[in-house]
């Protein structure tokens, strides 16, 4: 048999073992993958099972909800203000949300394949490592993209922002989508890879027009000088058109189909294809200096506090956010500054045995445009006010949503810095390895020992790199961590509770907003879910919202402490509710006192007038007699019953709040006061009158009415003080 020839022998000795080296590379990119998407399904059970403080999850759930049930608005009706959940706009009966229905549709896969919404955050974390290292490999080399996948994956706002129901990942996902096919449609000149660009950038503008449009700008930089270019040179009137125009044709065609979309999603819900729900919401918030405004938050967004704000943005970004911190980000300028140097020498960069297709010059502006990104994001996001509000405190990187999942508005940067700060690492072991260990341990080492010396050396720097993002997420964590635990506090009685075809009234303690602060507690799209959710309001819309609801079981969520209290500080608690019938009621409320109170006032109020009366020097219990009487559809009285003395009436509206107080008054040594509230809701019918029981009670000091501060729980002895007692009973007459 004739032998091989040598030359052909080392030729497929050095192909099979550049096979075998892409395999393994392809492996490990996958592995990073793979523990990118269980870190991230880990933290959102674990860290998020209520979800986060950011409230804007809740409206991408509902939205995700209401798109599986072919909804784009829910129909509220007359009771839209007591079922209108975070960031929904109200317009007629209508509620629409204002994000766009890109990421939650995203969630929604999941949702109807998993039952789980968590997988797609699973999946999108795992996707996103894996297109880091598709680019990485693109520009550099397999090695740096794997690394790459690494340093992206490990920061801790990839970890944390991945984490939650939010739309920075998902968008990222859908502009690195962009990019490769991007690229790869420039170096084949495929029409289907144009087409797939187009189709990513589409929707990443539909998903978040301003993010899609400041990544897109150097690849639209590019493609418009391409275009110039081939004009120039190629252009005549017997030849097709040339291959730039006609990719960048399809992209920009595919692309701005998604944006008529969009459009045409605009003029579905807010009535005007240029107008979003988003700035229907608050068209004072948005990209632009000037005066700016969302809800009750307002400032004047000068260019000079824009710049001031995103000083410290980027700068934590840098030293908090980033993998390692600042080690990273340096290892990224020096990286960048590497791959500077060496586009401006020989133009070919460093590329691993057998090399990635494509050429030299393709891989090049592939980094410039990836490098461009870290010009155009940062520079774009000084122009929108929403990086000055994740700040809360400029000076203080521990304050406001920064605090919990860093500079999100700044997501996509991640992707080039990981690609450089990898590019810097592997040339730096390679200047490791190949020059200083090997070069002083020649004359007592041999090169295999070189070489263990020089992975000594990387192991300990990954460790480090390790311990130094441990370090990094741990305050983030901690802090993530304590919001959870108030929240697991607060639906405690919940996970005991039977709620099958119950309808229950929330507190609000930011205002009427239903899942703000409540995620965990949203209806289905109908509003007729096993449990509807309805917000407490004036009596007039609680009773209407019974009249919706009249076979259900009726409870009222409420809590004693304040909401952002520690845990400790909070007591839930879910009360039964019933709606009590009758011409007449008698009423009898007897509160507890301390020793040495001088006083009690006893009042009765109503929506039109009040009555009162004095007790002096009380005993150690008050007891109170009123009572209510039905004057007809009109209203009727509340009643209130002096000792001594007749009965002093107050009219009642139709629908009217029944404001019981006694309040204690002592005036030895430092004067105080102690009041005992109690709010009945009241409603006059054709038969009589109708009242919400049990009452809403408060107790607070020094004040007369305190809120979920001073709620009274009868069965929490340890909210008040033992002497605080606080019962109360209203029964129809005969």
């Amino acid at each position: 048999m004739t032998p091989i020839p040598e030359p052909i022998r080392n030729r497929f000795s050095r192909s099979r073992l550049a096979t075998l080296s892409h395999r393994r590379e392809r492996a490990a990119a996958a592995l990073v993958a793979l523990c990118a998407g269980v870190a991230v399904f880990t933290l959102a059970t674990e860290l998020f099972p209520y979800h986060s403080s950011n409230d804007d999850e809740a409206v991408y759930l509902l939205q995700a909800a209401m798109l599986l049930e072919g909804q784009l608005e829910i129909h509220a009706g007359e009771l839209a203000d007591a079922f209108r959940p975070w960031f929904f706009v109200e317009d007629g009966g209508r509620l629409y949300p204002r994000y766009s229905p890109v990421p939650a549709a995203m969630y929604a896969v999941s949702m109807a394949l998993f039952g789980e919404p968590r997988v797609t955050l699973t999946v999108v974390a795992a996707a996103n490592a894996a297109l880091v290292y598709v680019l990485g490999s693109t520009v550099f080399e397999r090695r740096v993209g794997v690394v790459a996948a690494a340093v992206f994956a490990s920061s801790p706002m990839a970890l944390l922002a991945t984490s939650v129901f939010l739309p920075y990942a998902p968008t990222t996902l859908l502009n690195l989508c962009f990019a490769v096919w991007y690229l790869r449609g420039v170096r084949s000149g495929r029409l289907r890879h144009a087409a797939l660009a187009g189709t990513a950038i589409g929707l990443a503008f539909f998903a978040r027009p301003y993010t899609a449009v400041l990544f897109a700008a150097p690849f639209i930089g590019h493609a418009l000088w391409t275009i110039l270019r081939s004009v120039r040179t190629e252009s005549t009137p017997l030849r097709p058109l040339p291959d730039p125009i006609r990719r960048n044709a399809v992209t920009a065609a595919v692309g701005l189909s998604f944006v008529g979309l969009a459009l045409v999603y605009n003029a579905r819900l807010t009535g005007s294809p240029l107008l979003f729900p988003f700035q229907a919401f608050a068209p004072l918030d948005g990209p632009g200096f000037g005066y700016r405004q969302l809800r009750g938050h307002a400032v004047e967004y000068t260019p000079s506090l824009a710049v001031r704000a995103n000083g410290y943005v980027l700068r934590y970004f840098a030293t908090r956010w980033f993998s390692a911190g600042a080690v990273g980000t340096v290892a990224a300028l020096a990286g960048l500054a590497l791959a500077v140097r060496r586009w401006r020498g020989s133009g070919t960069p460093t590329r691993d045995a057998g090399g990635s297709a494509g050429s030299a010059a393709h891989d090049r502006t592939a980094g410039v445009l990836l490098a461009c990104l870290l010009l155009t994001v940062p520079l774009g996001n000084v122009a929108f006010w929403g990086n000055y509000n994740v700040l809360a405190t400029m000076t203080d990187p521990t304050d406001g949503l920064l605090a919990q999942f860093g500079p999100v508005y700044h997501f996509d940067v991640l992707v080039p810095l990981s690609i450089f700060a990898a590019f810097g690492l592997v040339a730096g072991w390679r200047r490791l390895r190949d020059g200083a260990v090997r070069g002083r341990l020649e004359a007592l080492a041999s090169p295999r020992s070189a070489r263990a010396i020089a992975l000594a050396v990387l192991v300990a720097s990954a460790l480090v790199v390790g311990a130094a993002n441990a370090a990094l997420l741990s305050a983030p964590i901690d802090r993530n961590a304590a919001h959870t635990d108030r929240l697991e506090t607060a639906y405690e009685p919940f996970e005991e509770a039977d709620l099958e075809d119950a309808l229950v009234f929330q507190p609000t303690p930011y205002g009427q907003w239903q899942n703000h602060p409540f995620q965990a507690l949203r209806n289905d799209p109908g509003l007729d879910g096993e449990t509807v959710y309805a917000l407490e309001g004036p009596p007039e819309r609680e009773f209407a919202v019974l009249d919706a609801y009249p076979d259900r079981d009726y409870y009222r969520y409420t809590y004693h402490g304040e909401w952002g209290d520690s845990p400790d500080d909070l007591v839930p608690t879910l009360q039964p509710l019933t709606v009590r019938e009758g011409e007449a009621f008698d009423g009898e409320t007897v509160v507890g006192l301390p020793e040495r109170v001088d006083r009690a006032t006893v009042g009765l109020e109503t929506a039109d007038g009040n009555a009162s009366y004095r007790i002096d020097d009380p005993d150690d219990r008050i007891a109170v007699e009123w009572g209510l009487e039905s004057g007809g559809t009109d209203g009727g009285v509340a009643r209130l019953n002096a000792p001594g003395d007749d009965p002093t009436t107050v009219p009642l509206e139709e629908t009217d709040e029944v404001v019981l107080t006694v309040t204690l008054v002592q005036e030895t040594g430092v004067s105080a006061t102690f009041t005992y509230r109690q709010e009945t809701a009241v409603r006059a019918t054709t038969d009589g009158l109708e009242a919400i029981r049990p009452s809403e009670r408060t107790a607070c000091r020094l004040v007369e009415d305190c809120g979920t501060e001073g709620t009274y729980l009868p069965n929490e002895s340890t909210s008040h003080a033992e002497w605080v007692t606080f019962e109360t009973s209203l029964e129809p007459e005969g």
